[in-house]
C-alpha cells in the first residue's frame, strides 16, 4: 500500500471519530446544564474549549463562554481547525482520494454525513441542537458499522481502525485531564455526582458503568473505569489494545509505533487508581505525551516513505 493512501485512511478514521467525540461532548453539556444549578455556567462551557485545546483561538473571536458562542466555535467556526464541519469535510476529502480502498456503502454514508453538517443552517441548529447532535453521532456510527460489515480485513481496514482508536484514546485522556482537577476538589456531593455522570456520558459509558459497578458513583472508580477498563470501547486501555492489534496486523511487532503505544499501555496496565491525587494528573500527563509520541511514530513509520513496510497481510497476499 502506498504511504499516501495509508495516511488518508488513517486520517479519515481520526476525523470521523473526532467529529463524533466533539459533538457528543457538546450534546452532554447542553443536557447537563438544563437542570444544573450552577453559579458560573461559563466555566462549564470553557471546559469544552479546553478539551479541544483551542482556548487562545476562541478568545480571539469571542469574549464570553456561552452556549451560542461555544456551539458556533465548536461546530462550524472557520478559525477552528477541529470544528465538526471541518473534520467531516477533511474526512470526505481524504476518502475521495482513495475511493478504491473503501466500499461504496462507506462512501455513501460519509457523503450523507457531509451533506448533513454542511447544509444545516446555524440558526436551525441552535434552535434544535439535540436532533443535530444525534444525527452526527448516528452518521459516525453508521460509517463505522458499514465499514465493519463491508470492508475486507486488510491494511485499509486496519489503518481506519488505527486512526479511530488512537483518536478515541486521545479524546478520553484529554477529557479526563480537564475534568480530574475539578473532581479532586472539595465539592458538594450532588455537584460531584452530576460531574461524574456528565463525564461518563461524554464517553458513552454511563450505562456500562452502572451495569458493571454496584457501588455509588465515586470519582476514583469512574476515572479508573475510563482509563483501565479493557471491555469499554472508549476506555484508553481498550483503545490502545486495538491500536496495537492494528499495527501488528499491518507490519508486525518490530516497528517503533508498536513500541510507543506499548509503553503507554504497559504503564496503564500496572496503574493503581484507588484514590485521586496529584499523581493521577501526572499519570494523565504522561499518557497524553505518550499518545502524542505514538502519533509521531506512526507518521514517521508509515507516512514518510513511499510504501507501508510489508507485514502479515502483505505476506499472505504474496503466498496466494
Amino acid at each position: 500500500m502506498l504511504s499516501r493512501v495509508a495516511e488518508s485512511l488513517y486520517w479519515t478514521g481520526r476525523y470521523i471519530e473526532r467529529a463524533e467525540d466533539t459533538s457528543r461532548l457538546l450534546h452532554v453539556n447542553f443536557h447537563g446544564l438544563l437542570d444544573a444549578d450552577l453559579p458560573d455556567r461559563g466555566r462549564a462551557w470553557r471546559e469544552l474549549i479546553l478539551f479541544l485545546g483551542r482556548d487562545d483561538t476562541f478568545r480571539e473571536h469571542f469574549s464570553d463562554y456561552t452556549a451560542q458562542t461555544v456551539t458556533e466555535f465548536v461546530l462550524w467556526h472557520p478559525a477552528n481547525p477541529d470544528a465538526v464541519t471541518a473534520c467531516v469535510a477533511r474526512a470526505r476529502e481524504n476518502a475521495r482520494g482513495m475511493r478504491e480502498q473503501i466500499s461504496s456503502e462507506m462512501w455513501e454514508h460519509l457523503n450523507r454525513l457531509h451533506l448533513l453538517v454542511s447544509r444545516r443552517r446555524p440558526a436551525a441548529v441552535l434552535a434544535s441542537p439535540h436532533d443535530f447532535f444525534v444525527r452526527i453521532r448516528e452518521g459516525s456510527h453508521a460509517f463505522q458499522g458499514v465499514m465493519k460489515a463491508t470492508l475486507p480485513r486488510g491494511e485499509a481496514y486496519e489503518f481506519l481502525e488505527l486512526g479511530a482508536h488512537l483518536e478515541r484514546a486521545d479524546a478520553t485522556a484529554r477529557l479526563l485531564s480537564v475534568k480530574v482537577p475539578g473532581l479532586t476538589g472539595a465539592e458538594p456531593v450532588p455537584v460531584t455526582h452530576a460531574s461524574l455522570s456528565s463525564l461518563l456520558k461524554s464517553c458513552g459509558a454511563f450505562e456500562a458503568f452502572r451495569k458493571q459497578e454496584s457501588d455509588e458513583l465515586r470519582a476514583a472508580r469512574v476515572v479508573a473505569f475510563l482509563l483501565l477498563e479493557r471491555r469499554l470501547p472508549r476506555a484508553v486501555c481498550f483503545c490502545l489494545e486495538q491500536c496495537l492489534s492494528a499495527i501488528r496486523a499491518i507490519s508486525g511487532e518490530t516497528l517503533r509505533p508498536d513500541r510507543a503505544i506499548g509503553r503507554v499501555f504497559a504503564e496503564l496496565a500496572f496503574a493503581d487508581l484507588h484514590e485521586l491525587d496529584e499523581t493521577t494528573a501526572l499519570l494523565l500527563g504522561r499518557v497524553m505525551r505518550g499518545l502524542a509520541d505514538a502519533a509521531d511514530e506512526i507518521a514517521a513509520g508509515y507516512f514518510t516513505t513511499r510504501v507501508v513496510p510489508p507485514g502479515p497481510y502483505a505476506q499472505q497476499q504474496q503466498q496466494q
